[in-house]
């Protein structure tokens, strides 16, 4: 991959066509225009923070195994643990975020078809949509990497011009457009809460979670020609894009939501809630046509999402952390690519969404537990990178002066929304199975589960990366898979 395709993976994750439209009802219901829009803004912001910190180590280690390699890398005392736990988390985050694409994918893409073929859009239909969307990914990413790299470019161009074509249209053809009040001021709490600061932190989680998955860069770190600038460069310019893209997409569809009351709390109530918004303010034929242009940015965004996933599991299990590691990291020798990672990440991204058969806020339980373990794994390498002080030797990408300040920033607000996102989402006395936020369980489990390991075995074993990421190692391995194909080649 060259720099623009490292980029156009990251972009192509975050997604702002895939994580602003399936939360963009999650916006309304929690906080209404003025977090939507304002929330966009800060969180934006605080991500790029965020970016900047893990940019920076980025350059220093360009490998594969990304966030977990760093811990260990960094840490003066145990870098085993740092880096077990790093990864467990990043491992968790991978699998709900691509299991949180899909399932908005598979959400917009039913709803597309209900429009145009009447096809069902009840949980069950959803539920093998989903399973559809999550295999025919994983048999793309089976292919190969070039046609990974292919799509990944065409996705930067189809989501900056799909961006740029609904928000004309929007702004254009509409008859009537919500006053600038209405857009920035106005709040709104469709929620059983009743404390209005809890209700607009809640409704951050739209924006935090669209920007999920910029670590790709970072991961196909392996993959990526002069890796140690173009994967920071990924990370950042991947943040910053989608944050000026997404505004301009935001501005837009608020720009036309319905106003009056009523409405406004079925529009809310409706998950694909920006369908029913352009149904109203276009036609239905206009609908639809905004409703293709997101739907095939989702169908990039969930490739992309699996890409990363299985690079990330791939190198996890390459050192030996995950039960099965020596069938989860085999190459198969004639893609290329770790096909038995792609396919775990796709049957266990599929498991994530089951509970939407009967729970009405599954798929928002399973965007906090996306948002959660990535950015837990995000930020310990920027924590261990500041308990080294000036001792640490960067990459050529550094922030120079800069970097206690951007790195504390980061520990912080990744501290706070680690918190806010495990938290109830309705009111304590209305909780019950139907609403129950699931977060805090999925992410406990992981946790049990990776603790008791490391207690009880991995302990013993388990020193953090076999695979150092320097320049011999990885042309050994590069070698490696080149001999096996001309081996095969005889063989033919």
């Amino acid at each position: 991959m060259g720099a623009f395709s490292n980029f156009a993976v990251s972009f192509t994750i975050i997604s702002v066509l895939s994580g602003c439209l399936t939360l963009y009802y999650f916006g309304m219901t929690y906080g209404g225009p003025v977090d939507i829009v304002w929330g966009w803004v800060i969180v934006g912001i605080m991500t790029t923070i965020v970016g900047l910190g893990m940019a920076e180590i980025a350059s220093a280690y360009p490998t594969a195994g990304g966030l977990y390699y760093w811990s260990a890398k960094l840490s003066k005392n145990n870098p085993g643990a740092w880096s077990w736990f790093t990864g467990w988390f990043n491992l968790l985050g991978q699998v709900a975020v691509t299991a949180g694409i899909d399932y908005g994918f598979a959400t917009f893409f039913s709803v597309f078809l209900n429009l145009t073929t009447g096809y069902p859009t009840t949980n069950g239909y959803l539920l093998i949509m989903y399973g559809v969307i999550l295999g025919v990914h994983g048999i793309l990413n089976t292919f190969g990497v070039r046609i990974v790299s292919f799509l990944s470019d065409v996705s930067a161009w189809w989501h900056v011009l799909g961006v740029l074509t609904i928000a004309i249209v929007l702004f254009f053809v509409p008859s009537h457009h919500a006053s600038a009040s209405f857009i920035f001021t106005k709040f709104e709490n469709k929620s059983t809460l009743g404390v209005p600061f809890y209700v607009f932190m809640l409704g951050l989680l739209m924006a935090q979670y669209t920007f999920t998955g910029y670590d790709a860069s970072a991961h196909m770190s392996e993959e990526t020609h002069n890796a140690d600038l173009a994967a920071p460069r990924g990370i950042v310019s991947s943040i910053v894009v989608s944050l000026i893209a997404g505004w301009i997409l935001i501005l837009a569809i608020t720009s036309v939501i319905p106003t009056n009351p009523a409405t406004y709390a079925a529009t809310a109530a409706n998950t694909a809630a920006p369908v029913a918004i352009w149904e109203t303010a276009l036609s239905r034929l206009g609908a639809e046509l905004l409703l293709l242009i997101a739907v095939i940015a989702q169908a990039f965004c969930g490739m992309a999402s699996v890409t990363a996933n299985s690079r990330m599991l791939f190198a996890f299990s390459r050192d030996g952390a995950v039960p099965g590691h020596r069938f989860w990291h085999r190459i198969n020798p004639r893609t290329r690519t770790p096909t038995n990672s792609i396919w775990f990440c796709v049957v266990f991204a599929f498991i994530l969404a089951i509970p939407s058969m009967w729970s009405n806020v599954a798929y928002a339980a399973v965007v906090s537990i996306a948002t959660i373990g990535l950015y837990i794994a995000y930020v310990l390498p920027t924590l261990l990178r500041r308990l080294q002080g000036k001792s640490w030797q960067g990459g050529r990408w550094s922030l120079g002066k800069w970097s206690p300040v951007v790195g504390w920033f980061g520990i912080i607000w990744v501290a706070f929304i680690a918190v806010l996102f495990l938290l109830p989402e309705v009111a304590f006395s209305s909780i019950n199975r139907d609403n129950f936020n699931y977060a805090p369980v999925a992410v406990g489990v992981v946790l049990l589960f990776s603790g008791g390991y490391w207690l009880l075995s991995a302990r013993k074993w388990f020193t953090g990366p076999k695979v150092q990421g320097n320049e011999a190692e990885l042309a050994r391995i590069e070698g490696t898979f080149t001999h096996i194909e001309q081996e095969l080649a005889d063989v033919d």
